[in-house]
């Protein structure tokens, strides 16, 4: 029996990832919104806010390349409790660096590889993110509708 190796676009991979880490997040008791605008001008890929109001981000890695050229990941620590990256199980995890938690996610479920060490976000920084998570939800379902 032949090999079949399956080739998939960045784009493809990002948004396979991107939907197994959300629903991962939803199995956790997480409430996620992707894309999410932060303070200082970045953009999480995927933000999730916990039962007692803990919040997660979730960098989504599609590949070697991506993670090379795209090093702004320290930039959302300031933003959350805990910091994922979030890859395929193809992603080469050895070069991904030890302190943030890993999530490996395919387009129908992800699994946590490794926890995210947790910081806490000062008070008044908590209130104002989960005022513009709020928000931000909001709107979305608004415009679903």
């Amino acid at each position: 029996m032949e090999s079949v190796t399956l080739i998939f676009s960045r784009p493809a991979v990002t948004t396979a990832v991107t939907r197994g880490a959300a629903r991962l997040f939803v199995a956790l008791g997480y409430a996620p919104l992707l894309e999410v605008g932060l303070p200082n001008g970045r953009r999480a890929d995927i933000m999730a806010i916990g039962p007692r109001g803990q919040i997660a981000v979730a960098e989504v890695k599609s590949g070697l390349d991506d993670f090379r050229t795209d090093q702004k990941w320290g930039e959302y620590l300031a933003f959350c409790d805990s910091f994922f990256f979030a890859v395929s199980p193809e992603f080469p995890r050895q070069i991904l660096p030890d302190g943030p938690g890993l999530i490996v996610a395919d387009a129908f479920d992800g699994a946590v590889i490794r926890d995210a060490p947790s910081i806490t976000l000062a008070g008044a920084r908590r209130k104002a993110l989960t005022i513009a998570f709020a928000r931000l939800a909001a709107g979305r379902a608004l415009v679903a509708t």
